[in-house]
């Protein structure tokens, strides 16, 4: 069953995912603010398609506590290479994205 999740909870998964993605390459590829390499915008598009077909829906967890990790090989490895960088900056640049997904990661465990 193919599921398209459009709802408030994955919304604001994409939004921090992508806020990640934006920040790890403005910092690291020396883009600007608002724009993608080649490298980021794949892994944007990929990140927000494995989103959208999340076969948890709204119940979701973040992607730390999933049970089912859904990321192919090479784009789990780029995603966590962004989390880990972007991770402890979100406090900085996006507090509150930070602390919702802090607080989601302590209620779901």
């Amino acid at each position: 069953m193919v599921t398209n999740n459009t709802g408030p909870k994955i919304q604001q998964e994409k939004s921090t995912v992508s806020a990640m993605i934006f920040l790890y390459c403005h910092q690291k590829h020396h883009t600007s603010r608002h724009q993608l390499c080649n490298e980021c915008n794949d892994l944007l598009q990929y990140a927000m398609q494995r989103l959208t077909m999340c076969r948890f829906g709204e119940a979701k967890t973040t992607c730390e506590r999933c049970p089912k990790h859904c990321y192919r090989k090479d784009y789990k490895q780029k995603i966590k290479q962004v989390m880990r960088y972007a991770g402890p900056r979100m406090m900085i640049y996006h507090p509150i994205m930070a602390f919702r997904h802090i607080y989601k990661n302590l209620v779901n465990k």
